[in-house]
C-alpha cells in the first residue's frame, strides 16, 4: 500500500524505462488501420499540501471535439513553436490552469501513450515548486481539482471497467476519486506511473 511519497522517491521512479502504452491495450480488435498520429504533451504537476502530495487534474469542458468533461491532465499539442513536447506541456498548463512553467521542476517523463483520437502523448510529470492561483481556460477546462497522490499510485485502486463505444464493447481503466470518475487515456497514464513507483 502507498501510504507516503515524496518528490525524491517520484524522481526515481521515473529514472527506470517502460514500454508506451495505448488505449487499445485492453482491446486489440479495435484498433483501426496505422494513420499519422499527432504530438502532444501533457503534464502531470505534483504539488505539496500539508496532508502530503497531490496531483493537480482538470475536468475537460463539455463542449470540446475531444473527450468532453472527461477528467484530463493539462495539456495538449505540440505546437510549431514548441521546442519539445516538454515546452508544450508546460505551455498547456500555463494556459488552461494558470501555473507558470518557472514554478515547475520537471522530474521526468512517463512512457508515451497512443489515444483513440490519433494521439501520442507525452506525459511530463512536474513538481510544483511554489504555490500558485489557479486560472482555468473555460474554453477547455470546466474544473480544476487535486488527488492525493497515494491514491492513484496504489495499484488496488485501479480496476478494468467496460461500455459499449461506437457499436463495440470497449474495456478501459478506471481510478475513480470522490465524485471523479477518472477513466481511459488518464487512468491507463496513471496505471503506468503506479507500476514504474512500485517497482
Amino acid at each position: 500500500m502507498v501510504t507516503r511519497i515524496d518528490k525524491t522517491q517520484v524522481a526515481r521512479a521515473l529514472t527506470s524505462g517502460g514500454r508506451p502504452s495505448s488505449d487499445f491495450d485492453l482491446n486489440p480488435e479495435a484498433r483501426p488501420k496505422p494513420v499519422a498520429l499527432k504530438s502532444a504533451g501533457v503534464l502531470l504537476p505534483i504539488i505539496e499540501r500539508p496532508t502530503g502530495p497531490h496531483l493537480i487534474l482538470t475536468k475537460r469542458s463539455s463542449t470540446i471535439k475531444n473527450h468532453p468533461g472527461q477528467i484530463a491532465f493539462p495539456g495538449g499539442r505540440v505546437d510549431p513553436e514548441d521546442a519539445s513536447h516538454v515546452a508544450a506541456a508546460l505551455r498547456e498548463a500555463d494556459e488552461e490552469i494558470g501555473l507558470p512553467p518557472s514554478s515547475v521542476e520537471v522530474l521526468g517523463e512517463l512512457p508515451t501513450h497512443e489515444t483513440v483520437s490519433n494521439y501520442t502523448m507525452h506525459p511530463v510529470v512536474g513538481w510544483v515548486t511554489q504555490d500558485f492561483t489557479p486560472r482555468l481556460e473555460e474554453a477547455e477546462v470546466s474544473e480544476i481539482f487535486e488527488v492525493p497522490l497515494p491514491h492513484v499510485l496504489e495499484i488496488a485502486n485501479f480496476a478494468i471497467q467496460s461500455r459499449i463505444w461506437r457499436g463495440q464493447k470497449r474495456q478501459f481503466y478506471t481510478v475513480p476519486y470522490g465524485p471523479y470518475y477518472i477513466w481511459g487515456a488518464t487512468a491507463r497514464v496513471l496505471r503506468a506511473f503506479a507500476e514504474k513507483v512500485r517497482v
